[in-house]
């Protein structure tokens, strides 16, 4: 219904441009260059829309020298090359940042795991706007650091605010948000390079056969470091929704913000040419 929604607000734009186009052609013949109508009034400035800031939630965290990337990626850098007063006397600053692509709130493309599937720079705009689904699954997290989102927690949230809309964002709410940063909560472990002890809920293969097979989504989120739960071998999940072409969210901030349904997230990733992934800034619009 979205993406109907969207088509239909381009296509007023268009229409209204090409009206705007044509009676500026038709009724106001131009002038020559220079010339300035006796009769001519200036145009207002446009105001600038409204916003309610109480209405907007930012779901990213910032990128600095705490930021949880995965135990084998190297860490966020950032480097000052410049800072302070410059010869001629006015203030100037400049750095440089090297990241992994999966690390901090970040996407992940379906090329990650899908076999000539989308890359970040293929995502199209209308695919990066969608309704928030969130489904809570905390309390069964609290009792399962390894819980896994199942096929009856998604029926569950059918069953009290309808179907699945087509084009959503299924966010999984783990309530993993609470640990950030600390590593070894987080993550189950803080060692570098330590694969075999992560500990964290992700979603089931079950979950995501089921969102693939039974209803059109276009991408998945979790609070989490990843959408496959810390003992994964196999990253099943990213097989299943990155080889539908489905692409993912991770590390997503603050999702006790947003409400079950209602809400629209924009998720505005860097627009690497090729990438696999990248860092994202996340905004729900909430109802």
């Amino acid at each position: 219904m979205h993406k109907l929604l969207l088509a239909l607000v381009a296509a007023l734009i268009v229409a209204a441009v090409v009206l705007f186009v044509f009676n500026r052609k038709s009724i106001a013949p131009d002038k020559a260059p220079g010339e300035i109508a006796n009769n001519a009034s200036p145009k207002p400035v446009s105001e600038p829309l409204p916003i309610n800031e109480a209405k907007a939630v930012d779901l990213t965290y910032s990128f600095d020298e705490s930021t949880i990337y995965w135990p084998t990626a190297k860490p966020f850098t950032w480097e000052k090359e410049a800072w302070g007063k410059s010869a001629g006397g006015y203030w100037y600053t400049a750095a440089r940042y090297a990241a992994s692509e999966h690390g901090g709130t970040h996407l992940d493309a379906p090329v990650h795991f899908g076999e000539g599937k989308a890359a970040m720079d293929e995502l199209s705009l209308q695919r990066l706007i969608a309704p928030a689904v969130v489904v809570d699954v905390r309390k069964a997290c609290e009792q399962d650091s390894d819980y896994r989102v199942t096929p009856d927690d998604l029926m569950a949230w059918e069953k009290d605010y309808g179907k699945i809309p087509e084009g959503a964002l299924v966010l999984a709410h783990t309530g993993w948000g609470q640990f950030w940063p600390d590593k070894k909560r987080y993550l189950g472990t803080d060692k570098a390079g330590d694969v075999a002890n992560l500990h964290f809920p992700g979603f089931s293969r079950a979950a995501a056969e089921w969102l693939v097979s039974q209803r059109k989504i276009d991408a998945v989120g979790i609070d989490t470091p990843s959408i496959d739960h810390g003992p994964t071998k196999d990253f099943i999940v990213h097989q299943v929704l990155n080889g539908a072409n489905v692409y993912a969210l991770e590390n997503v901030a603050h999702l006790e913000r947003v409400p079950p349904t209602g809400a629209m997230i924009i998720a505005l990733p860097m627009k690497i040419k090729g990438g696999t992934g990248g860092p994202v800034r996340i905004i729900a619009l909430l109802p």
